[in-house]
């Protein structure tokens, strides 16, 4: 059967003997990207049957026109991945005392504690309208960019703008001193 119809088979069918007959195929030229990449032959080997492994996942939800050059891309992919993770990653043990204070909430630089809360919702009444429901629901509902573009029927780069904008605005309104932001809010009514 042609690359074509099994990929498709194993789409509709979720049937591991297709993908395997199909990944068959390329495992010679799997381990030669890899090998060329990673430049040792047991990391290439095992690079070969993660590839695999991502390929069960990555398959059904991708729609694949030419078999061989998509699975040669994630390949090169996966390599290039592993070339960039260290490969001594260290783990030490940390001294509690060195952690940060649990009230203490961070936005993107903005550092809030307890006394300052009503500040940020002082500030966050001057956003507009749209920054204000982005940033909330990105910050304090952990929203994704994609959530919120569902939410509220906004496009995904206007509700990128408005939180990257009402980020911007809010740490200028909490740097602000406290007079100037009472004063302000005083002018507007």
């Amino acid at each position: 059967m042609p690359d074509r119809e099994l990929v498709s088979l194993f789409r509709t069918s979720g049937n591991m003997d297709v993908l395997a007959a199909l990944f068959q195929r390329y495992m010679d030229l799997l381990y030669g990207v890899c090998l060329k990449y990673l430049k040792q032959p047991e990391p290439a080997r095992d690079a070969v049957m993660q590839i695999f492994e991502e390929l069960v996942v990555k398959l059904p939800k991708h729609e694949v026109e030419n078999f061989k050059s998509w699975l040669y891309t994630l390949a090169k992919n996966y390599c290039l991945m592993q070339l960039r993770t260290p490969k001594n990653l260290r783990t030490t043990e940390f001294n509690p005392d060195s952690m940060q204070l649990e009230e203490e909430v961070h936005l993107n630089g903005i550092q809030v504690r307890e006394d300052n809360l009503q500040k940020l919702e002082r500030c966050l009444q001057t956003l507009s309208t749209e920054q204000k429901t982005a940033v909330e629901l990105f910050y304090l509902q952990n929203k994704c960019y994609k959530e919120i573009a569902e939410a509220t029927g906004i496009e995904w780069n206007k509700v990128r703008s408005f939180i990257q904008n009402g980020r911007r605005n809010l740490k200028i309104c909490m740097e602000k001193p406290e007079t100037e932001t009472v004063e302000a809010r005083n002018t507007r009514y």
